[in-house]
């Protein structure tokens, strides 16, 4: 039975559709820098710490794909934690998800504007980030008004236009490696490697912004688990043939270099030297298309919920794209990308992102033992619980590795969330009947939504 918080959606996202803003949202900006951090942390052990971190990231993939074939609705992983553990766990999940979405998007947006204005020289007595910041965000806001269909072909073919220069990236600096470069000498601190796996956490997040679409996805419970896997397995061999060709290419002053695949490239031809560059400005640009397609769906599903007011939970008659909600969300990461840096904002961004997959492999987990069932025949991972515990314990020991302080901001989140829950639900009715998920899938009480 279809969730009542998605009325007036349409469900009109397919297979390649969403696994291209799967890519698009993950594969992002981080790729074209994140080569001389990795190096930095692990030197030629970069490649594996990719790897461990993309298995790690699979097990986490596997229980989304077993949520989301359960509960597909708007707002992705919110919908499935509140199904799991309720509507106070749901509201903290969808707080989380949407601020650490925006901080990302506005790091990433300062990140574009700077690369702009570094390009061009032009600073416009200091007016010039916030005017690129606005312009961007506002752009792609306006876009997305357009409706599901439309954004996600405009984010699957950024996706397919963005990964062009990579492609060439990789077949033509493969031809140019010295194998002298990548070999493996001396042993690797754990501290290296706790860093590494950080870093390369930061660059497989994104799946769980695309997936807040689900409620506008075709055959979900087919649909979203085989996304999933395409998306998953395409973006670690993206990742992993760049930071082989561009250690292959720079050697041990990949560490030193602002810009590695430039760089890198630079060392073959200079005019795909601009090529590269060029094709950094599309990746910024397809990660916040991704984000601003997904995010804003999240406070639709909230302002059905009752959770936030009723206007925010409106869908554009002709359309059917939640208007109001996606208007609200672009001030966000506008008012943090033209005040804030992008390494502040993107370590605050990936704590919250950590905290979402831990309450996510338990959330499903949860879903497949009560046997909730929402859209068509679910997953059925049959080996879901280690899938579950992989996944929640790779997620904490990366928590672990977070400084002290930075835990510290994370709880006070969770915390502060809490609290509003406990305000909101007392003064609206609204947030207490149209959150529940009977075992079957089905909402146990008060079907209505208004528009």
């Amino acid at each position: 039975m279809e969730n009542a918080r998605d009325h007036g959606l349409v469900r009109v996202v397919g297979l390649w559709a969403l696994a291209g803003s799967i890519v698009n949202a993950t594969v992002g900006a981080g790729i074209y820098a994140l080569p001389a951090a990795l190096a930095a942390a692990s030197g030629a052990y970069a490649p594996m710490a990719l790897i461990v971190c993309g298995l790690a990231v699979g097990a986490v993939a596997i229980c989304f794909a077993e949520g989301g074939s359960r509960i597909a609705t708007s707002g992705g992983a919110f919908g499935i934690i509140e199904g799991a553990f309720g509507p106070c766990a749901g509201f903290v999940a969808g707080m989380l998800m949407w601020f650490g979405n925006a901080l990302g998007t506005g790091g990433v947006a300062a990140a574009f504007a700077d690369m702009i204005i570094d390009a061009t020289g032009w600073r416009g007595d200091g007016f010039a980030r916030p005017v690129i910041v606005i312009g961007v965000i506002a752009l792609i806001a306006i876009l997305n008004i357009g409706g599901a269909a439309r954004m996600a072909r405009i984010v699957s073919l950024t996706a397919v236009v963005k990964l062009l220069p990579i492609i060439l990236f990789v077949a033509v600096g493969a031809s140019a490696i010295d194998p002298e470069n990548l070999h493996v000498t001396g042993a690797l601190g754990s501290e290296g490697m706790g860093r590494a796996m950080i870093l390369a956490l930061f660059a497989f997040t994104g799946m769980e912004g695309a997936l807040d679409v689900s409620g506008e996805v075709s055959q979900p419970s087919r649909v979203i688990p085989r996304a999933l896997a395409v998306s998953l397995v395409a973006v670690i061999a993206i990742y992993l043939a760049v930071q082989l060709v561009a250690q292959g290419l720079l050697g041990a002053s990949i560490v030193n270099s602002p810009a590695p695949l430039a760089d890198a490239m630079g060392t073959i031809n200079p005019t795909l030297q601009l090529l590269i560059v060029a094709g950094a400005g599309v990746s910024i640009f397809g990660m916040m298309a991704g984000d601003n397609f997904g995010t804003p769906r999240i406070i639709f599903a909230f302002a059905r919920h009752g959770y936030l007011p009723p206007v925010l939970g409106r869908v554009h008659a002709r359309m059917h794209a939640p208007h109001v909600a996606i208007i609200a969300y672009a001030f966000v990461p506008i008012a943090f990308g033209v005040t804030g840096r992008f390494a502040d904002l993107a370590v605050a961004s990936t704590l919250t992102t950590i905290a979402i997959y831990i309450a996510t492999c338990c959330a499903a987990w949860r879903l497949a033992r009560r046997g909730v069932v929402g859209n068509g025949v679910p997953l059925n991972f049959r080996y879901l619980g280690i899938a579950a515990a992989v996944g929640i314990v790779s997620m904490v020991a990366m928590l672990c590795m977070a400084e002290r302080a930075e835990l510290l901001g994370l709880a006070g989140g969770v915390v502060v969330s809490a609290a509003i829950y406990g305000v909101v639900s007392m003064f609206s009715k609204g947030a207490s009947k149209n959150s529940m998920i009977a075992p079957s899938g089905e909402r146990t009480e008060n079907d209505d939504t208004g528009p």
